[in-house]
């Protein structure tokens, strides 16, 4: 099935399942996030995509500055009820945003998205959440890998939101959202990134049903050069 990958879609995907993000429950923030930038110093960074809320919330936590941007109003509301929750939300500014059009007025230390679907191509979005990189700041991309090279069999998503993990009510990942690390690093022109990670895997998550769900995942992180 082909999405839209638009307002509506994401509007309506929420609202069916807007127990899921909870208020002090909901998904755990993405791994990832803890093993790549877990040294770094915070300053301000953007959650492109931020669904559910759980990677702005680690973030704010540690000391970001956080902007956590997303399409879905349904999906905000509740992000910023988790964060309030928590004790999280001094440090976070939640907007609604169509990430293909919507321009931050200032560039970040960090751009972080997580499983984001946007309307526009999915490389063609990359490109231009790139740009809102300070020099010296970094970039962490995870997507989805459709397929398990290996095993041919497909990944799944998530259940977070806007552009973001959206779960797609456990269906596969359409094939426009899945990337590899190595289409993602070819657009990072060498002269002004300098490559970190770029890696492709498997892990699995847990299913709230007692059983796990298996991810194929894509995981690049960037710095932008001085």
């Amino acid at each position: 099935m082909t999405h839209g990958f638009d307002k509506e879609y994401w509007e309506r995907h929420w609202r069916g399942s807007a127990g899921g993000p909870g208020t002090a429950g909901g998904p755990p923030p993405n791994p990832y996030l803890a093993r790549e930038l877990g040294e770094l110093v915070p300053g301000t960074a953007l959650d492109a995509g931020c669904g559910a809320g759980a990677e702005a919330i680690w973030l704010a936590s540690r000391g970001w500055r956080v902007t956590a941007a997303d399409i879905s109003s349904e999906v905000l509301a509740h992000a910023a009820e988790r964060a309030g929750a928590v004790g999280a939300g001094d440090r976070l500014r939640w907007v609604e945003a169509d990430l293909g059009v919507w321009h931050p007025a200032t560039p970040f230390d960090l751009v972080t998205t997580h499983y984001a679907h946007p309307a526009m191509p999915q490389l063609e979005f990359y490109d231009r959440i790139a740009g809102w990189v300070v020099p010296g700041g970094t970039l962490l991309i995870v997507g989805h890998l459709q397929h398990d090279r290996a095993t041919g069999q497909h990944g799944h998503g998530h259940g977070h939101g806007h552009g973001h993990g959206h779960g797609h009510g456990g269906q596969h990942p359409p094939a426009e959202a899945s990337v590899t690390a190595a289409a993602i690093t070819a657009r990072l022109d060498e002269e002004v990134w300098e490559i970190v990670t770029a890696e492709e895997g498997r892990r699995t998550l847990a299913d709230g049903k007692g059983g796990e769900t298996p991810l194929h995942d894509v995981v690049v992180r960037a710095t932008r050069r001085r």
